[in-house]
C-alpha cells in the first residue's frame, strides 16, 4: 500500500488546516495537492462573522475523527467505524434552517459553480450566514475527492474525462487570495473565478464521500488492469479510501445518505 495513508492525527491536522478556523495556534496553510504538500501562509477565514452555528460545526468536524488507515474494506459497510459516522452525525444534528444536500454526480458539469451560487444567494440575498450546504458526491464528481498522487497512480483523468489531466478542482486560483471583503468584486474569492474543493470548504461547505463510488471505482481500475500494486478488489478500495483529501466525510453511500440528510431538513438539490 501506498506511503501517503493518511493516519488519524495527519487527517486530522490537515483538516484543521483547510477549515482555517484558527484552531491552532501556527497551523500550516492549505494543502493545495493534498496533506503531503508544502506549507502556504495560513488562508483567511471565509465564514462569515455572523455565522456562529455554522462556525461551531466546522469547529466540531475539525475534531471529530477521519479513518485513513484501512488495510480492506467490504462491498457494504455495516459498522459505523467503516465510515465517518461521528462527523455525518455532526452534519445531521445542525439545527439551523435553511440547509441544502446537493446530488453531485458529474465532475465535469457546474456543480462546484451552483453551490458556490446558492451560497452567495444564501448568506448576501437572503442574510443567512448560518446556511449549510452539502456535497452528495458520487459519480465522475467523485474523482474530485481524491488527492493528486492517486490521481496520478491510477491515471483517474482517463475516468474523469477529457477536461481534467489533473485534479484541477483541489488546486485554489489566483482568486483565492482576493480580499474576502469584497464580496462583490467580480474576480475575487466569491466569484467564478474560485470555484474549487478547498475554498467551499473554508466557507462552510461539506462534501461527503460515497464509498460505493470508491467500491465501483476501485473494481473499474482492476478490470482496466491499472492496479499496480497488484491489490484485491478490497485493499484497493481501502487505498482510495485512505486517499481522500482532508475534511471529507466518508459516507456508507451518497444515494443511501440523502434521504437521511432530507428527513433532518435538508433540501435536496440537483
Amino acid at each position: 500500500m501506498s506511503q501517503g495513508i493518511i493516519d488519524h492525527r495527519t487527517g486530522r491536522r490537515g483538516l484543521l488546516q483547510i477549515l482555517s478556523l484558527g484552531l491552532a495556534a501556527g497551523a500550516a496553510g492549505l494543502p493545495v495537492l493534498g496533506p503531503r504538500s508544502a506549507k502556504a501562509a495560513e488562508p483567511v477565514s471565509l465564514i462569515e462573522p455572523g455565522a456562529g452555528d455554522l462556525r461551531g460545526l466546522m469547529e466540531r468536524l475539525a475534531k471529530a475523527p477521519r479513518r485513513r488507515d484501512f488495510k480492506t474494506v467490504p462491498m457494504i459497510l455495516t459498522k459505523p467505524e467503516e465510515w465517518d459516522h461521528e462527523a455525518l452525525t455532526e452534519v445531521m444534528a445542525y439545527r439551523p434552517k435553511p440547509k441544502q444536500v446537493w446530488d453531485n454526480t458529474d465532475i465535469a458539469s457546474p456543480w462546484l459553480n451552483l453551490m458556490r451560487n446558492a451560497l452567495n444567494a444564501q448568506v448576501w440575498s437572503f442574510r443567512h450566514p448560518d446556511f449549510l450546504a452539502v456535497s452528495a458526491t458520487h459519480g465522475t464528481a467523485h474523482l474530485a475527492l481524491f488527492d493528486q498522487e492517486t490521481w496520478a497512480k491510477y491515471k483517474l483523468a482517463d475516468l474523469a474525462g477529457p477536461k481534467f489531466k489533473t485534479n484541477t478542482l483541489i488546486v485554489e486560483g489566483k482568486a483565492a487570495s482576493a480580499d474576502p471583503k469584497n464580496f462583490e468584486d467580480p474576480a475575487g474569492v466569491f466569484s467564478p473565478e474560485d470555484n474549487s474543493i478547498p475554498v467551499l470548504m473554508r466557507r462552510g461547505v461539506v462534501f461527503t464521500s460515497c464509498h460505493n463510488a470508491i467500491w465501483e471505482e476501485a473494481g473499474g481500475l482492476i478490470a482496466k488492469g491499472v492496479n499496480p500494486d497488484k491489490l484485491s478488489h478490497e485493499a484497493l478500495a481501502a487505498e482510495l479510501t485512505n486517499h481522500l483529501i482532508p475534511g471529507v466525510i466518508l459516507t456508507p453511500g451518497a444515494v443511501g445518505t440523502l434521504p437521511e440528510l432530507q428527513q433532518v431538513g435538508f433540501h435536496y438539490a440537483k
